[in-house]
């Protein structure tokens, strides 16, 4: 060990080796095992060039779609909710849940899966859409094993919340919990991988995109095939109004013979935070905002509609074969470059907070993936009824709990009123998945008429 990191200068690692207890010293040692020293050096040297999307901005269309009512759309609803029922009822449909983050913009000391969204119930996410995987086994007379994946941030205080709540009515044997990996943080003048502490490499999550790898490490992947595994529906935990395994949705993927779907919004303005569902040159790519020079994303068509108005909302469906394939590529997904401040310790040992960026981090993404998709499609989704992100703390201008609430409330009120019931106005109201997935369930399940004024959680 000690010759590898002075091959590659970084022999300070272990700057602090003697004042380690033993155990410490396995933990560096199977950190420093894990880095692939080559792979720092290269990312380093070309930290420049990791982000570079100039040449393709230029050539960045619009991407082949299924629009909200649009009449020329290739396929219609209908027949996109019998194929893709067909594949749930087949036992052919997965769930990955990308699940590594903390609650820290949330000003909450946890798994952000764990944080209380429910309007009524004050139930956490993660029970939300695992009560909207049970709900859809049953519906559908099949299993749908979840493949959550965990930071090692988050992975003891997932599985112990998990076994408390004995998986949320989820059989044991359709969940299978994995971590993603992790990639150090280098000072950005020298390259020089940081200490957080004396024996703790600064290391963070690789990523969304790390989900591949981890995926393939874990054996995950190959058990998914042996499960008769085709198509993987993915999304991430911060948004409680996913539609988890969407029949439409995966419809679309399988009439059109697509490797990757993705969801998408229409952006209300050229510079919404999303990421930018384009196509460039015959294949979708996304380009990140902060990567979108103004004078493209203003691009308008005729009708003054924006021509570059597809934004990410993170909810794909892979088809199996296609990950397989592509997690034998070392090449598969780029790594990104963000520049952050991180915490690190000096050659004396003495911690610093840094007040401006001093480090690199390095990061892969899932969307990544799409240039390589045969036949990749997007699908736009409502974002009153589709996209609800939980991402900063109460008070802040907008993504904040208040509102998540307000859109779940929202959604399920108009749920309500369409099943016959009347709602009177701002009274929240909340449906488990588990009482009824859609307003077509509920109909059959609420008495017309029905009556609500009062704060009401339907449960079963």
């Amino acid at each position: 060990m000690f010759e590898k990191l002075k091959a590659h200068g970084q022999e300070h690692l272990v700057r602090f080796w003697d004042e380690l207890s033993e155990t410490q010293h396995t933990a560096l040692a199977e950190q420093i095992e894990r880095i692939d020293f080559p792979q720092i050096a290269h990312l380093f040297a070309e930290r420049d060039q990791a982000n570079e999307v100039v040449e393709l901005v230029d050539r960045a269309g619009e991407p082949a779609a299924m629009r909200l009512g649009d009449q020329k759309n290739r396929f219609s609803p209908e027949s996109a909710c019998r194929r893709g029922a067909e594949a749930l009822a087949g036992g052919r449909v997965a769930v990955l849940l990308v699940a590594g983050g903390q609650g820290t913009r949330l000003g909450f000391e946890h798994p952000k899966g764990m944080f209380p969204i429910g309007p009524v119930s004050r139930c956490p996410i993660f029970q939300i859409h695992l009560e909207k995987v049970v709900a859809t086994a049953r519906r559908y007379g099949a299993s749908v094993p979840v493949y959550l994946m965990v930071s090692p941030a988050t992975e003891r205080e997932t599985r112990r919340f998990f076994a408390e709540n004995a998986n949320f009515g989820l059989p044991e044997t359709d969940l299978r919990v994995f971590c993603q990996g992790t990639m150090p943080a280098i000072d950005d003048r020298t390259g020089k991988i940081l200490l957080a502490e004396r024996g703790q490499i600064a290391l963070s999550p690789d990523g969304h995109g790390g989900a591949l790898a981890a995926l393939q490490a874990s054996g995950a992947l190959a058990e998914l095939a042996e499960r008769g595994i085709e198509q993987v529906f993915y999304f991430q935990v911060d948004n409680p109004l996913v539609e988890v395994c969407s029949p439409e949705f995966l419809g679309y993927h399988l009439l059109a013979r697509s490797e990757l779907t993705s969801q998408v919004i229409a952006k209300q303005d050229p510079k919404d935070r999303v990421g930018n569902v384009v196509e460039v040159d015959g294949r979708l790519r996304v380009i990140e905002y902060s990567d979108l020079p103004d004078s493209v994303a203003e691009r308008r068509r005729a009708d003054g509609s924006l021509q570059i108005w597809a934004g990410s909302i993170a909810v794909h469906v892979f088809e199996l074969a296609f990950l397989l394939r592509m997690s034998g590529r070392a090449d598969a997904l780029p790594f990104h470059v963000a520049h952050k401040r991180v915490p690190f310790l000096d050659e004396q040992g003495r911690a610093h907070q840094p007040e401006k960026p001093n480090a690199y981090k390095f990061e892969q993404f899932i969307f990544d993936l799409l240039p390589a998709a045969a036949n990749a499609l997007v699908v736009e989704v409502d974002p009153k009824t589709h996209f609800a992100p939980l991402k900063n703390a109460p008070g802040a201008a907008d993504d904040t709990p208040e509102s998540v609430r307000a859109q779940i409330v929202a959604l399920h009120a108009d749920w309500l009123r369409r099943a016959g019931a009347e709602v009177a106005d701002g009274t929240p109201v909340e449906i488990s998945p588990l009482f009824a997935l859609d307003a077509e369930q509920l109909r059959e399940r609420i008495a017309p008429g029905t009556r609500i004024s009062q704060p009401i959680y339907f449960r079963p």
